[in-house]
């Protein structure tokens, strides 16, 4: 301790030193010694390095000064809270000095020690009275008016002041309110508007009654309107207001909208544009409130954007002519004084109405079709705008506009589009030729910015509308010809004429470029030998989409590619055989170059070899290996039957090598190309080539990883149909790897259909020790081993998947198909038969059954009826599946027989309705036909069953059997719905559910009309039923949105109404001495939440969303199910409406912030300690995407919460770690609720 005072008095006494160099190097270590976290000061060193840096901040070395003030950010956090005052008295004191360099330097000291206090969440009292201290001196320093230069630096702290820790200051929000609201009618225009922003981080924080003062005043004095200098002021004020805090200004809209827009046709074009700013900032912040005002705000916008009173449009042609010979007569005009181009303004109200209409577009997509009545039209019109900054803004209305039109892409929209999303594009396509008229002369302006424009917009029109600019290519390429060629333009102009030219390649027929290909090509090639990377690598794009358009290999073609082939190929072989370039022009040489080849590779003749031979050697650089190995793929697949002779010898073994890499993307190109060269090139290939390949698949082959597996297996079944004679040399363990996998938990889809397609594959092939009963032996043999009893070893999927093989090499083997049926029927006989053999027999019969007539069995059904009496759950399931299955694959002789044995059979019922599910599910709909109203009949009888499970099959049978025939089948089921038993709703409902896929079925437009009289059992008097309405609701929101669509008005009250905490359904149990209570409406809120979720994905733009986050702000208080799901529903809306989450943060973060910081009990069980750790985690992840929202930062609420986060070590290692798994993710979270 001691020693750290011996030596900070030391630098003391060097500080007093008349050698400035001395003073400086002795501040600049006190900084050092400040910055280290160890250090602490007695008392007496506190108070005199406090005086000495105030001493040093008035030094007369500027450097000297600038250092101490440095040294003031660290000292804060090291020294009492007595010494920090002084330093802040000190400094607002000079703050007020005559001399200006004392003046500055001690306002940039206020604004470091502010910056350094510690936040509010720390709990630490001395920000607040420190704060206070400033707060004072600042608001006397303001009121006083003397010296502008001292108000604006005090304005200024107090806005750093409000941002920070405006919270502390709530008792001194009112003394800063009276001060702040005489700075708006300060002379000085610079204080006004320091005096906007500090009352922009005043509304943050303060409370209803001080915003709605300044509200009032506001108002008022917009309606006193004393002139026109303080209107504009106080539009200005009230747009700032709305930027800050836009979720309060809403309630006042209805008050301020009428004044702005009488401001707006008062001719004054500064207070014009501050109308259209503020319009902006309401679409914007306000959405919900700004709603019913859009249309006036929008008529003013397009009256505006037209605005140009000193400037005549309509003459355009003879303009041209004149503008050519203008250029000399320019001195001449402007001696009239009258009017000079540099008063006129207007094009600042041009500018702001165009961003007010960016702004309408990007938040109002439910308004899209007024928008291509009215606005598209006006907004083409405008293109020809002459002032530049305000064509860029024109344009990026426009884009955004395109933006909104952009057809949705996902899964769901693919089936289910609907006619809605048409009508916009449609539109559009028609406004396509006056966009073309508009631009196309404009990309050989020779403004940059406005072809950068043009072809922004044009890029993104090509990608709303693919094949729109088919008719126009001639009108496009003079221009994107001249960008590229136009030796003036900057490098980034003509990235962005490539990157042009490459999406409108991509999105339209080749056959519309052809004429063009002479004149385009030159151009393009050069790009390719530009010195700049970024240009040659885009080039290279282009030229590897012009190979295709010049000879597509998928259709015929007359084009003749030959005169361009030359060109083409020595413009990319010079920038495939540099070794000294970009990374990126590397690997896009390597694809252009595989194009060229692969589309015209028998143009190239001597050329060939030498280039392959290239790739050889880029196939050796482990920076290249990957696009290069996607290249041969390329080239290999092509139909021109390229020579690859010359680098198979040398290539295959280094292909073979990649497999063995660690880097899985690698191990996936390889194995497809490998597959690719076995199928066209097998003829070439040696058995060693071969044979090195094969030594490095069981490696590959595991349930680690099942896409490489399946590759794997993929192209083992290629192996094995073209080059059967290297089917000896599969060793044993790449069967025993294959074997393994079959026995797998794993194993499902992609790769079981790949083994099964190898092992029928490989039976036919008669290859040695590979013959059907080998095969057969090695599938069965562990469950055959199994212990006796009814110990299982495997898990149920194997049996599946097993028996799924089975079926397989028995279909490729009719001859013994037979055989081993009748052995499957002995071994379930058999009574020494384990339940795993009699579940492996009955599962192989009904896989075996589906395809094949397996009637000469005659065995076969009392065997199966036996088998329902199992005392073995998993044999009787089995048996049931078994008869499914058999039956579909014979309808005429199974089906009669099963429906009897339902009718007559109480007890078996469960079992035997599994088995009718199956053959609905699996049987073609003619097929089923004949025996509709039969089964109809049957199930109906069932379907007040008091057991749900069975309930549950017969709604199943239903729904599928509805399928069938859907015309006469759902009136039926929508009868059945004004039955009196719950049960039989709630069937009836379940089967709707089964009825709704994500395919188009022939049923959907049926459905459409009805769904609405099931959906009313979502206000249906009994618990279960509402429960399961609500699962058919989301499996619609989910799969067919188009379905309920349209409902949505009607059904959402009725949604919301479940998501209530019912305290009736609450009761309490005695369970033994304990009392437990139990919420038996919490399953059917559950189902109500996972549906607003579905809803999110699928139909966002029908929600009210301010609504909607009302009852996800009850859910962050509900049960810990329904907590999980919202915090889940909370992350995805600030992705999807960040402006709407920002609105209500500060009632969302308290939730979170309860989850965040709860303590389980000390005894608790362990349950209850993950449970909390896993609610934890979700919350954290909701916050962390809260996060994500631009602009959070500027909310106090969160800035506390987050900083309360990174204080407490807990919570920060939870989101450090959260953080690092939303790296390692793929960025979309989505997540599948059905």
């Amino acid at each position: 301790m001691t020693n750290v005072s011996y030596h900070i008095s030391n630098l003391l006494e060097k500080m007093t030193s008349t050698d400035k160099d001395f003073r400086f190097m002795a501040t600049n270590d006190l900084m050092m010694e400040l910055q280290k976290d160890s250090i602490k000061l007695d008392e007496d060193s506190e108070k005199k390095v406090v005086k000495m840096l105030l001493k040093l901040l008035e030094d007369k070395n500027g450097e000297v000064q600038n250092l101490a003030v440095k040294c003031l950010g660290p000292l804060v956090s090291k020294v009492k809270e007595y010494q920090v005052e002084t330093i802040v008295d000190s400094l607002c004191t000079n703050m007020l000095s005559d001399k200006e360099q004392l003046r500055d330097i001690s306002s940039i000291g206020l604004k470091t020690v502010i910056s350094e206090l510690p936040p509010a969440s720390t709990g630490s009292t001395m920000t607040a009275n420190v704060c206070k201290k400033i707060t004072a001196q600042l608001t006397g320093a303001i009121g006083k008016q003397e010296d502008v230069s001292v108000q604006l630096e005090a304005l200024d702290i107090l806005s750093d002041m409000l941002s920070r820790l405006g919270g502390m200051l709530y008792t001194f929000h009112s003394s800063i309110l009276n001060c702040l609201l005489p700075q708006l009618t300060s002379p000085r225009l610079a204080v006004r508007k320091r005096a906007i922003i500090a009352l922009g981080y005043l509304v943050l924080t303060c409370n209803g009654n001080i915003f709605s003062e300044l509200m009032e005043h506001l108002l008022a004095e917009l309606k006193r309107n004393e002139s026109t200098s303080t209107t504009r002021t106080y539009i200005q004020c009230i747009a700032g207001i709305s930027r800050q805090a836009g979720h309060r200004t809403g309630e006042y809209l209805e008050k301020i909208i009428p004044l702005v827009v009488r401001y707006c046709n008062v001719e004054d074009d500064e207070l014009r544009e501050y109308c259209f700013q503020a319009f902006e900032s309401f679409v914007r912040r306000c959405p919900k409130e700004i709603g019913p005002h859009i249309p006036s705000v929008m008529g003013l916008c397009l009256k505006y954007i037209t605005y140009d009173p000193n400037y005549n449009y309509d003459n355009e042609e003879e303009e041209e002519e004149m503008m050519e010979t203008e250029n000399g007569e320019d001195e001449e005009q402007e001696s009239d004084d009258e009017y000079s181009d540099d008063d006129d303004i207007s094009w600042k109200v041009r500018r702001s109405a165009a961003k007010c209409l960016e702004a309408i577009v990007g938040t109002r997509h439910d308004l899209l079709q007024d928008f291509y009545k009215t606005l598209s039209p006006i907004l083409i019109g405008r293109f020809k705008e002459r002032e530049e900054n305000v064509k860029a803004d024109i344009f990026c209305a426009y884009i955004s506009l395109l933006k909104q039109t952009q057809p949705i892409q996902s899964w769901l929209h693919a089936s289910d589009a609907g006619g809605k999303e048409e009508i916009p594009l449609t539109m559009l396509q028609n406004q396509v030729p006056n966009i073309i008229k508009a631009l196309h002369k404009q990309l050989k302006e020779k403004s940059i910015k406005s072809r950068q424009g043009c072809f922004s917009l044009l890029t993104e029109l090509a990608n709303v509308l693919p094949g729109c600019l088919a008719d126009h290519i001639s009108a496009l390429m003079p221009g994107i010809i001249f960008s590229l060629a136009d030796k003036s333009s900057s490098s980034n102009m003509r990235i962005d004429t490539l990157s042009f030219l490459h999406v409108l390649l991509c999105n339209h027929q080749p056959e519309v470029f052809h004429p063009h290909i002479k004149a385009l090509l030159p151009p393009v090639v050069t790009c390719i030998g530009d010195p700049f990377y970024k240009i040659t690598s885009e080039a290279l794009l282009v030229t590897q989409q012009l190979v295709k358009v010049i000879r597509p290999l998928d259709k015929s073609c007359a084009f003749d590619a030959k005169p361009y082939v030359k060109d083409l190929f020595s413009g990319t072989l010079k920038r495939l055989k540099a070794a000294d370039i970009d990374q990126e022009v590397k690997e896009r040489a390597i694809s252009c170059m595989g194009q060229i080849v692969c589309n015209l590779g028998d143009h190239l003749s001597g050329d060939l070899p030498p280039t392959l031979k290239i790739f050889l050697e880029r196939l050796k650089n482990e920076i290249t290996r990957l696009t290069t190995v996607k290249a041969l793929t390329l080239i290999a697949s092509s139909p021109l039957k390229i020579d690859l002779r010359p680098i198979l010898g040398e290539g295959f073994p280094i292909l073979a090598s990649f497999l063995r890499k660690n880097q899985r993307a690698l191990k996936l190109s390889t194995l497809t190309a490998l597959d690719i060269l076995m199928k066209n090139y097998s003829d070439s290939l040696k058995p060693a080539m071969v044979e090195s390949v094969l030594t490095e698949l069981p490696a590959l082959i595991s349930e680690n990883d099942l896409h490489v597996s399946q590759v794997a297996i993929v192209f083992l079944t290629t192996l094995a149909k073209v080059y059967p004679s290297a089917l000896s040399k599969i060793s044993g363990s790449v069967l025993s790897e294959l074997f393994q996998l079959v026995h797998s938990p794993l194993l499902q889809g992609g790769a079981l259909n790949a083994i099964i397609d190898f092992f029928q594959a490989l039976v036919i092939t008669k290859t040695a020790n590979m013959g059907y009963a080998e095969l057969m032996k090695q599938l069965t043999s562990p469950i055959y081993a199994s212990p006796g009893g009814a110990s299982v070893t495997l898990h149920k999927q194997a049996y599946y998947s097993v028996a799924k093989c089975v079926a397989a090499l028995s279909s490729a083997c009719p001859k013994e198909a037979t055989r081993v049926a009748s052995q499957f029927i002995q071994d379930v006989k058999n009574p020494k038969s384990s339940a795993a053999v009699k579940m492996l027999a009955f599962l192989s019969l009904a896989e075996m059954g589906r395809t094949m007539n397996l009637s000469a069995q005659k065995e076969l059904k009392t065997v199966i009826l036996e088998a329902f009496a199992s005392p073995s759950e998993e044999v009787k399931s089995a048996a049931s599946y078994a008869l499914g299955n058999i039956s579909a694959g014979n309808l005429k002789e199974y089906l009669p027989f099963m429906l009897k044995e339902i009718g007559s059979q109480p007890k078996r019922q469960y079992l035997l309705l599994h088995s009718l599910k199956e053959v609905i599910s699996c049987s073609p709909a003619d097929g089923l036909k004949p025996y509709v109203e039969d089964i109809w009949a049957l199930l109906f009888n069932h379907c007040e069953c008091t057991e749900e499970g069975t309930r549950n099959v017969v709604a199943e049978c239903l729904g599928k059997l509805a399928l069938v025939n859907p015309s006469q089948l759902l009136p039926r089921l929508k009868k059945q719905l004004s039955s009196g038993s719950p049960h039989a709703r709630s069937t009836v409902v379940t089967a709707i559910k089964f009825t709704i896929s994500d395919q188009p079925q022939p049923i959907d437009l049926l459905l459409k009309g009805c769904i609405g009289d099931f959906l009313k059992t979502l206000q249906d008097p009994d618990l279960n039923v509402r429960r399961v309405a609500l699962a058919m609701f989301n499996s619609a929101a989910h799969n067919k949105p188009s379905l309920i669509r349209d409902m949505l008005n009607t059904v959402l009250p009725h949604l919301y109404n479940e998501t209530k905490i019912r305290r009736e359904l609450i009761r309490e149990v005695e369970m033994g001495p304990f009392k437990h209570t139990v919420d038996d409406g919490l399953d059917v809120r559950k189902a109500a939440f996972e549906c607003m979720y579905s809803l999110l994905e699928s139909c966002l733009d029908r929600l009210d969303i301010y609504e909607y986050l009302n009852h996800v702000e009850d859910g962050l208080k509900d049960h810990y199910d329904i907590r999980m799901l919202t915090f889940i529903m909370l992350a995805r809306l600030s992705t999807l409406c960040p402006n709407a989450v920002l609105q209500r943060l500060e009632r969302l973060i308290e939730p979170l912030r309860a989850t965040c910081s709860t303590k389980v009990k000390a005894g608790s069980v362990k349950q209850e300690f993950e449970k909390q750790d896993e609610l934890k985690r979700s919350a954290m992840r909701a916050v962390a995407a809260l996060l994500t929202i631009p602009e959070v930062e500027k909310s106090p609420v969160m800035a506390e919460f987050s900083s309360q986060i990174r204080a407490n070590p807990e919570m920060a290692s939870l989101y450090e770690s959260i953080q690092k798994d939303s790296a390692s993710l793929p960025t979309t979270e989505s997540m599948d609720m059905n």
